[in-house]
């Protein structure tokens, strides 16, 4: 089970960075925009999480929030068939799904004229 830190201020700095341990921090916001804008301002980016009921919401914020992986109304988003990665900060490639193994092939490429 993780820790849940309410009321967290938006200057904590367990909000800027990347904690690898079972802590929620919880702040508030008024707006969908400042919500994304605070999720945001980090230089960390491995994974972010949104609850909501809304289909559109979910996804509009999924596509705003610079996170490697989004999970949605769900607390476990890591699968094997699923690519792994942040960006930021929180690294560059994926591990994992058929992305993961692009890292380990050569590219060639062939210009041929008969």
């Amino acid at each position: 089970p993780a820790t849940v830190l309410a009321d967290v201020p938006a200057d904590a700095r367990i909000l800027k960075e990347e904690v690898f341990g079972p802590v929620a921090p919880i702040t508030g916001f008024d707006t969908e925009e400042e919500g994304i804008a605070a999720a945001n301002d980090t230089t960390y980016g491995l994974a972010s999480y949104i609850y909501t009921q809304s289909l559109d919401r979910a996804l509009r914020v999924a596509e705003a929030v610079e996170a490697g992986m989004v999970g949605v109304n769900r607390g476990v988003i890591s699968d094997a068939a699923a690519p792994f990665g942040g960006i930021k900060e929180s690294g560059f490639g994926r591990e994992g799904g058929s992305e993961g193994i692009e890292e380990y092939l050569e590219t060639k490429y062939i210009a041929f004229t008969p």
